[in-house]
């Protein structure tokens, strides 16, 4: 019997259906209210037993949108080993943290990072007031969505357009322009709001590992200004919980009010080896979880894997071209070459999004059970 499995036990006189009109003394109509009672006591525990049974059932399975496999059961052994007292490799709640990229590990990345696409509606807007865009660049390509171009241009001169256009701004305003794009923006492809594209598997994962006891962080190459505002509604991250990139921000007075503004000015890039330095400098503790999906994750999952004890490393392998997109090791956009090779060689898990992953996206979830 399932340890959680609730036991009823109902007591009916052993005789009470033998009991004749003459002990009764003739009340017909009270046999029949006695037997009607037992009939609705009954009905009553098998919906109590059925519904425990159902609960019971859910409960054995925390991640009902991945197919049975090693990686599922994998992760699920090992959540239940560290927070099991009697178990060797059991780790205090206080040092369950699991660290997670954000682009192509928790929502899509395709065709380029989504952050991108935000800054290129932004560049638009803010083009009437620049003429001299037009013929500068990254300016000029992205102006004219020439999207090979700008795959010729390495990530630090593209994080400093990031960093840039808005220079000058409160970070209280940066705050509203991002929330107001992710509430009207739309993917170009998939005409859905960027924040449905997140993975309903890894949800689950979140939640899963939250519900032990685990501290769940964003460690990404994105801006940390422009995850913070949505990651909450996301994924259930709060926004002290994000690690990533960022620009310089100063202190001063306008108006006699104390504000934070933004400066062109790269602070920090959390991406590549940034990535152990940023989970050091904001998290304070190694990982007991990592999870990525491209070589930008690649020093993270080794530092994690570096430390004492059970510790659990996972690549998302996007390989499902029908539901999503398949690429790896020639991919502009979250190249997985060195980190393929790595896995393989260690014996991290790798998440293969084809043959793991029954739903990619929490709409493709009848309406009752999405998040």
């Amino acid at each position: 019997m399932p340890r959680n499995m609730a036991v009823v036990i109902l007591r009916v006189p052993h005789d009470c259906f033998k009991l004749s009109d003459q002990e009764y003394g003739g009340n017909m109509k009270k046999k029949k209210w006695l037997l009607h009672r037992v009939s609705l006591l009954v009905s009553i525990v098998v919906l109590m037993v059925s519904l425990v049974s159902s609960a019971t059932a859910g409960e054995h399975d925390p991640l009902p949108s991945w197919n049975d496999g090693i990686v599922k059961q994998a992760v699920v052994d090992f959540v239940q080993r560290v927070t099991d007292k009697n178990n060797r490799d059991f780790v205090p709640s206080d040092r369950r943290i699991a660290v997670f990229d954000n682009d192509g590990t928790l929502w899509s990345e395709k065709p380029l990072y989504f952050e991108i696409f935000f800054v290129f509606d932004q560049i638009r807007a803010l083009a009437p007031a620049h003429p001299e865009w037009k013929t500068q660049q990254p300016y000029k390509d992205i102006l004219e969505n020439n999207l090979k171009g700008l795959a010729t241009f390495d990530e630090y001169s593209l994080m400093k357009v990031v960093m840039g256009i808005h220079q000058g701004k409160t970070t209280d305003e940066f705050d509203m322009i991002v929330r107001n794009w992710i509430d009207t923006a739309r993917h170009p492809h998939l005409k859905r709001p960027y924040t449905d594209l997140v993975y309903q598997p890894m949800l689950e994962v979140l939640r899963y590992l939250r519900d032990r006891g685990f501290k769940t962080f964003i460690a990404s190459g994105g801006n940390t200004d422009f995850m913070r505002p949505w990651v909450t509604k996301a994924y259930g991250i709060p926004p002290e919980q994000v690690v990533g990139s960022s620009s310089q921000i100063k202190y001063e007075l306008r108006h006699g009010i104390p504000v934070l503004i933004r400066l062109p000015n790269i602070h920090f890039i959390d991406d590549g080896e940034g990535k152990p330095v940023g989970i050091h400098k904001f998290i304070g503790r190694r990982p007991l979880v990592a999870f990525g999906n491209s070589d930008g994750d690649l020093p993270m999952l080794q530092w994690t894997a570096a430390g004492e004890g059970a510790r659990l490393m996972l690549i998302v392998h996007h390989t499902d071209a029908e539901r999503e997109w398949a690429y790896d090791r020639d991919s502009f956009v979250g190249r997985l070459n060195k980190g393929l090779d790595e896995a393989d060689k260690r014996g991290w898990l790798i998440i293969d999004m084809k043959r793991d992953w029954k739903v990619i996206y929490p709409f493709q979830l009848p309406k009752q059970t999405s998040r």
